[in-house]
């Protein structure tokens, strides 16, 4: 099974160059890195990345905090591209699960990515209301539990066992720190990862010998002494 590669990033300069890229299937923002990204109107900007990334998918998040907002921004940001994915935390910030706008907006046939999951028993949650038919990302965050000491691996790996038979419905690896990520989520059936564009670039470079590798750092090493001047 293939693990699909998608761009972690809402940089115009980097949409455009990594959307003619084979390597990338897919991208994922989020307001933090639309933010980062220096935009002023959220609508504005994410129909400026919708213009360079006309068909693969592209996954745009609500920023409401109940049920309300989050349907009404769903169906406005599910209105701007048909390949856009409707991101969707599993909770808000008050911890209360999103089920009911998930039901609702997987009915209608909106895709969604459901985003910010850190646990089995969440996705379960999820799959109670989705509409099997309807497709679905569920992005487990497995870089963030690492930060913290918790292993993703059996997280994602009965998250693969209980999708497998939903056509429809994808794990996402997320929030990935170095590239032997990808070999782990290709190893846990994932399938999709995100993952920054630094880490898309050594993700390029996979299948270099060791001693290829050696002599890339020794040289590199030798060049940033000499540049230094350093002396013994």
């Amino acid at each position: 099974m293939k693990t699909k590669i998608f761009c972690d990033s809402a940089d115009i300069k980097i949409i455009k160059k990594l959307n003619k890229n084979s390597l990338v299937n897919g991208f994922t923002t989020n307001p933090s890195l639309i933010k980062l990204s220096g935009a002023k109107n959220y609508k504005k900007y994410s129909q400026k990345l919708l213009k360079i990334c006309k068909k693969k998918p592209i996954s745009l998040e609500v920023f409401g905090d109940n049920y309300e907002q989050m349907f009404r921004q769903a169906m406005i940001i599910n209105s701007w591209g048909k390949n856009v994915y409707v991101k969707i935390p599993v909770v808000n910030s008050k911890g209360s699960f999103t089920g009911r706008v998930i039901k609702i907006l997987s009915e209608k046939g909106v895709k969604l990515n459901i985003t910010a999951v850190y646990t089995v028993n969440q996705v379960k949650n999820i799959i109670k209301n989705i509409n099997k038919n309807s497709k679905t990302i569920i992005s487990i965050f497995s870089g963030r539990m690492s930060d913290v000491g918790k292993d993703p691996v059996p997280i994602i790996k009965e998250s693969v066992r209980l999708t497998k038979k939903m056509r429809k419905v994808e794990i996402l690896w997320a929030s990935t720190r170095e590239a032997y990520n990808y070999l782990q989520a290709k190893n846990c059936g994932c399938s999709i990862i995100t993952m920054p564009p630094e880490i898309i670039e050594k993700i390029s470079k996979f299948g270099k010998t060791y001693q290829e590798l050696t002599l890339d750092t020794v040289k590199k090493f030798l060049k940033d002494s000499r540049d230094s001047n350093f002396k013994i």
